[in-house]
């Protein structure tokens, strides 16, 4: 995506909502939920950039690829630590759903998109499975008040672990521009009132 093109799906669902409600989008790029990577984790950034949000009343997570990414980048993980992961991640999605709630929040947890053929993270067998897991967990009826199914609206329905090639920009993880339209145009905007 070009820098300074307003194209990430966050501004088109923006376009969308006509300037009736406000879309805040805090997303850090190559950020994590658990650790600091590229800044701050999310998880020690939730009372500022959500709950401290005055009026805000949705809450929508898209989170977790890069936590699943980082674990074998650099080398094999256990079967111990990939089960940690899911467990770390779904156990902070649900403390974020917990205290969202406590605020009067609605929260709409999105699912982890595929990326099975990105070279800086080279993933496995092993944490596509972890994706698969986390997946599941967020669409399990009672664990958010919406899911928002990113991996089914993007991913290929032939290699179901990798992008759509039109909604790909080349590097098997990001969007491509025609993909942030395809995330925010696949948003249900009565879900938002």
């Amino acid at each position: 995506m070009k820098p300074n093109t307003n194209a990430r799906w966050t501004d088109g669902l923006a376009r969308r909502l006509g300037g009736k409600v406000a879309v805040l989008n805090l997303g850090i790029g190559g950020n994590r939920l658990l650790l600091d990577g590229t800044g701050t984790n999310a998880m020690a950034r939730f009372d500022r950039d959500v709950l401290g949000q005055a009026g805000a009343k949705h809450l929508i997570v898209l989170e977790g690829v890069n936590d699943i990414g980082v674990l074998t980048r650099e080398q094999p993980a256990s079967p111990e630590a990939h089960r940690a992961l899911v467990a770390g991640v779904t156990g902070a999605y649900a403390q974020m759903v917990a205290r969202a709630h406590a605020k009067g929040m609605t929260v709409h947890l999105a699912t982890i998109m595929p990326f099975s053929t990105n070279a800086y993270y080279h993933p496995g067998a092993a944490s596509e499975a972890d994706r698969q897991a986390i997946n599941a967990w967020i669409r399990t009826p009672g664990n958010a008040d919406r899911v928002i199914d990113f991996d089914r609206m993007m991913r290929d329905p032939a290699r179901p672990d990798r992008l759509l090639p039109a909604y790909d920009s080349g590097d098997g993880l990001h969007p491509s521009i025609a993909g942030y339209r395809a995330m925010a145009e696949g948003i249900s905007l009565a879900t938002l009132r």
